[in-house]
């Protein structure tokens, strides 16, 4: 009887959705018809690739009254916030947009003797790890640069969000990406071990916890297979005091808050000049008070339950071991926490980085808040990490921000916004937030490899 892969929907407990995994055999076959295919996909016209991508998303979207639902019903987002075809759309459409001269040739001389030139090749088979918390859009940021360069991709969703792969592939497939060139596997964690370990793929993107980076590498230790990694995160937030408090307060809170804080580039602690200090905390508890925690289905609610009562359990015990030790928490219960997976936000002053949660990810609707004199102790503190993802400095003062910028342990660096991502720019992180870059010129360079041509003229 074959294994099966269960969603546990947090919004009641239930078995949203089952899928038997695939046996080793079966996965090494579905790798082969990829590879297969995936030579006749290349030679096909950048344009007809960018056009059957792009057809693809149109197909996504044209599903999203269906997708929202679903989505709350596998991870808690609720309905109100409608999906992820905003960003999805905008990820792929600029990745196609730039797809003409992120893979043009390099030319580097042509003359009487010699043409010297460098192209882009794809890899061939690209395996996507892509996680629950926002399917659609961290899937988007490989599969549609990848087809487009001229892979074949396999995708592995994540079990909380079982159905996400399956619907994406189909919607693909449908118009007209061809089914070995593009496809959903549901692989136990031993079997995607053996395929990484068997060099059954040319290139690895996954996301997901660190946990589960350095199993990847483990699993492609001496294969010499790339790969592209985006892990944890324990993103900081310094407010100056220049900075515009009520848009500061705004933003950042929202951007700790949001999808019950299940953000890759969510804001986990937050750094104020002591002149803004007792104001944004002030400012801060009253938007989270009115905060409405309940069933993601209802119109109403702005806070769904966490994905899995596993991962609310980590932040109450974050949350506890803290208070233990010394921190104010400023949001009484919610009346809907039910101990599991509803659980409340919660806003703690009186923190150090000794408590685990200032130093550890949450990935949950807690922010810590600490006083800072100055700009080097605000830079001490958002680098007393061992992650690296992005940080949101707050100021008027542009040059300020690139100065103090260029001294954080970080991959991107925002002023006076906070948890986005921009297609344009390489989405990347450094020490155990992972390493390789999506997205942008950048991301079209980890999906090829470079082929030199030196050919001397007859």
């Amino acid at each position: 009887m074959s294994k099966m892969l269960s969603c546990i929907s947090p919004v009641d407990g239930s078995v949203f959705a089952e899928r038997p995994v695939l046996s080793g055999e079966e996965a090494s076959r579905a790798v082969e018809r990829a590879r297969s295919a995936q030579a006749d996909w290349s030679k096909r016209p950048l344009a007809e690739r960018i056009e059957l991508v792009l057809a693809g998303v149109a197909a996504i979207g044209a599903m999203n009254d269906e997708i929202a639902p679903e989505l709350a019903w596998q991870m808690g987002r609720p309905i109100r916030y409608g999906g992820e075809f905003g960003g999805f759309e905008e990820r792929a459409k600029h990745m196609a947009a730039i797809a003409g001269d992120a893979l043009a040739d390099i030319e580097v001389a042509n003359d009487a003797s010699f043409r010297r030139f460098i192209a882009r090749e794809a890899h061939g088979v690209v395996l996507v790890v892509a996680p629950w918390n926002y399917p659609y859009m961290t899937a988007i940021n490989t599969v549609a640069p990848a087809l487009i360069a001229g892979n074949a991709v396999v995708l592995k969703h994540a079990t909380q969000t079982l159905l996400v792969g399956e619907r994406m592939v189909r919607a693909f497939n449908d118009v007209g990406v061809p089914a070995d060139v593009f496809q959903n596997m549901f692989l136990d964690h031993e079997t995607t071990s053996n395929l990484i370990a068997q060099r059954s793929f040319n290139f690895i993107n996954f996301t997901g916890s660190v946990e589960g980076g350095k199993a990847m590498e483990m699993a492609a230790a001496g294969t010499f297979t790339g790969l592209g990694l985006e892990l944890g995160g324990k993103d900081p937030g310094y407010v100056m005091e220049d900075a515009d408090l009520d848009a500061a307060v705004d933003t950042l809170i929202d951007g700790a808050m949001f999808n019950s804080g299940q953000c890759c580039c969510g804001i986990e602690r937050i750094y104020v000049t002591e002149s803004l200090y007792d104001a944004f905390v002030e400012k801060a508890v009253a938007i989270v008070q009115n905060y409405k925690l309940g069933n993601p289905l209802d119109p109403d609610t702005t806070l769904g339950p966490m994905a899995h009562k596993r991962f609310a359990d980590e932040v109450r015990a974050q949350v506890s071991q803290a208070l233990d030790q010394g921190a104010v928490a400023h949001i009484e219960p919610f009346s809907a926490d039910d101990g599991g997976a509803y659980l409340s936000p919660q806003i703690l002053t009186n923190v150090s980085h000794q408590m685990r949660v200032m130093r550890e990810e949450s990935f949950g609707p807690v922010v810590g808040i600490m006083k800072v004199k100055s700009d080097d102790e605000a830079i001490t503190l958002m680098n007393d990490s061992d992650f690296g993802l992005t940080a949101s400095l707050w100021t008027a003062d542009t040059e300020r921000a690139i100065e103090i910028g260029r001294q954080i342990e970080t991959g991107t660096v925002f002023m006076n916004r906070c948890d986005y991502l921009d297609p344009a720019l390489c989405w990347t992180g450094c020490k155990d937030t992972g390493r390789g870059g999506g997205l942008s010129e950048i991301g079209y360079h980890n999906l090829t490899r470079p082929k030199s041509y030196h050919l001397k003229k007859a």
